[in-house]
């Protein structure tokens, strides 16, 4: 089970650093005097629990910056 879960969050972070890398490049490239990018990449759970209490919430948000030089 926990072989299955890790390979499932590897796919899921993998497919979105692919997508994340090429709309941020495609985003530099169309607007070339952009100097650097402050980003933040979020990570929130979805799922409906129903009337399931959590004790908290997953999320995960990271802010940088991506220079443009």
């Amino acid at each position: 089970m926990e072989d299955q879960a890790r390979h499932d969050i590897r796919r899921l972070l993998k497919g979105f650093g692919i997508e994340a890398d090429e709309t941020v490049m495609a985003h530099l490239a169309s607007n070339p005097g952009l100097p650097t990018l402050r980003l933040r990449l979020t990570l929130e759970d979805l799922t409906d629990y129903g009337d399931i209490p959590l004790k908290q919430p997953l999320f995960v948000q990271v802010e940088g910056e991506v220079n443009n030089n």
